[in-house]
């Protein structure tokens, strides 16, 4: 069965982070609509183990996003084994939390390197792959705290602003040879990059329903959730769609929980 009715036959895809949640989740997906997949996290035997629940043709690659020679390998492999890339999906992320004041340098650059800079180098590398070829698709993950601030994750909202920013950018760039660049901006999301945050609360449950208060579609949304998104941004029916960050985050955004006015 294809995913959502969307065919991706014939389409060749790297997914980044693909070792767990969403990238995992996306893999699969794609795999189910009848790509081809690149499977690439920094765990290689997480990305295998992706690889063995895609219903289709799919391969693992170690990549670290935050070396661009392992982006370079990473793409030569995708392009020797299934002759192109039409589909780049940045999903490799981190998330790390704590007090502003006390935030260390280190962890700042972890999440500079990996969210930000990470997604640079990919569409840097995906560009210069598929503009001969005159068409091509990247998908980056930002998030709602690109544009809705966290007290006690700056650091985090800054990489995610970033992307949102980067994609505008790289989007003006590719749309001259034929690229669309987009990002999804998703809402609270229930994968492994939560397991930081549960330790503040009583269970992992608790911390949901919290969570989905803060939502007015009353429910955290789930990896596949974001994944059907990716998949409609990258078919052709989202043709004019560039530049765009798309907002999954069951209307979060729009507006303040209605107990703002009891």
């Amino acid at each position: 069965m294809q995913a959502q009715g969307k065919t991706m036959t014939g389409k060749r895809c790297v997914v980044t982070g693909a070792a767990s949640g969403i990238g995992r989740v996306t893999c699969t997906e794609f795999a189910r609509a009848g790509a081809k997949v690149v499977c690439a996290d920094i765990n290689l035997e997480g990305a295998q183990k992706t690889v063995e629940a895609c219903a289709g043709d799919a391969l693992a690659v170690r990549l670290d996003v935050t070396r661009p020679d392992s982006w370079k390998n990473c793409l030569d492999i995708a392009v020797e084994e299934f002759g192109q890339v039409d589909i780049l999906v940045n999903c490799a992320g981190i998330g790390r939390n704590g007090d502003f004041e006390a935030f260390s340098l280190a962890d700042w650059n972890a999440l500079i390197a990996v969210n930000l800079t990470g997604t640079y180098l990919g569409c840097q590398a995906a560009m210069r792959l598929m503009r001969p070829q005159g068409s091509g698709v990247i998908i980056n993950l930002s998030s709602i705290a690109a544009t809705t601030g966290g007290a006690d994750i700056a650091a985090y909202c800054a990489t995610k602003g970033g992307v949102a920013a980067l994609t505008k950018a790289v989007a003006m760039h590719g749309a001259a040879h034929g690229m669309r660049v987009c990002a999804l901006a998703p809402t609270y999301v229930d994968t492994e990059l939560l397991d930081n945050a549960d330790i503040h609360f009583p269970s992992r449950p608790a911390m949901l329903d919290l969570m989905a208060e803060l939502i007015p579609m009353g429910r955290v949304a789930t990896p596949k959730d974001i994944a059907d998104t990716i998949l409609l941004l990258a078919s052709d029916g989202a043709a004019m769609i560039t530049g765009s960050t798309l907002y999954v985050d069951g209307g979060q955004t729009s507006g303040m929980p209605s107990r703002h006015s009891e």
